[in-house]
């Protein structure tokens, strides 16, 4: 009798099991990694690097994939969609930002430089910002329904410092941010290998590194699959209702819920 129960104990026990580590269809989603390295092709880009951590996941989930290493672009300063009407002779931002509306998920690069993003990263956050007041088709702001994330590079400290200014303007413009959406690799602090490096001082090592960090693969792994699960959730409800947050029905008066205080 007793061997009966243990059995059905675990018969329960591994039916959860399999049903809470249910293998999910990431297939349908699209992601763009944009690399925001001061380096261009074909140089070695250390953020690069540990990208394409991520992105191995992305291509065992049978995700599609698309990569911007943005400054391989004449890409120009500025806060509007199209910069050649504001005086500038080239802008590859309209024909890239096109490849970035039609992706699900946004994984922004980023070295760290005097302990903050990078001066193209900051660009980046820019050419984005000059997108934010577009309207999708149930007239709410563009990068509504999409997932936002990154991944931080250095040798000294700065990754969440970083990944917080970048994460604050990514739902700032409209995309959502899931738990934990952010990785990086700093290895001790003070200036020193970069991740990937496979040699130091002259010297080849054993191992590239930061490939056996623990704590950086830990993380790379749950910021990849936290942003596939939200991605999916939302695509799977058509995004956010919007109900309460339509910029074109709050322009044709609807106010929902509000009261202006003045009027009260």
């Amino acid at each position: 009798m007793r061997d009966t129960t243990l059995d059905i104990v675990n018969a329960v026990a591994n039916l959860k099991k399999n049903i809470i580590m249910k293998k999910t269809d990431f297939s349908d989603l699209k992601v763009i990694y944009i690399n925001c390295t001061l380096k261009k092709s074909p140089q070695e880009s250390h953020t690069k690097t540990l990208m394409d951590v991520s992105k191995a996941i992305m291509i065992k989930e049978k995700v599609e994939i698309d990569e911007i290493r943005l400054i391989d672009h004449q890409i120009a300063s500025g806060v509007y969609p199209d910069m050649t009407e504001y005086g500038w002779d080239i802008d590859e931002w309209p024909k890239l930002s096109k490849r970035v509306l039609d992706a699900d998920i946004l994984i922004v690069g980023t070295p760290i430089w005097l302990g903050e993003k990078s001066s193209e990263a900051q660009k980046l956050i820019e050419r984005l910002y000059a997108l934010s007041g577009l309207i999708n088709d149930k007239g709410q702001y563009i990068f509504y329904g999409k997932v936002g994330g990154c991944i931080v590079t250095g040798n000294e400290d700065g990754i969440k410092h970083c990944a917080m200014g970048i994460l604050y303007s990514l739902q700032h413009v409209g995309y959502s941010v899931p738990p934990q959406a952010d990785c990086g690799w700093i290895g001790k602090v003070g200036p020193g290998p970069s991740y990937g490096d496979k040699e130091l001082k002259g010297e080849k090592l054993d191992n590239p590194v930061g490939f056996d960090s623990e704590f950086t693969n830990r993380n790379t792994t749950f910021m990849t699959y936290n942003l596939l699960h939200l991605s999916l959730m939302l695509k799977n409800n058509n995004g956010y209702p919007n109900y309460g947050n339509s910029r074109k029905e709050w322009d044709n008066g609807e106010r929902w819920g509000f009261e202006n205080p003045e009027y009260r």
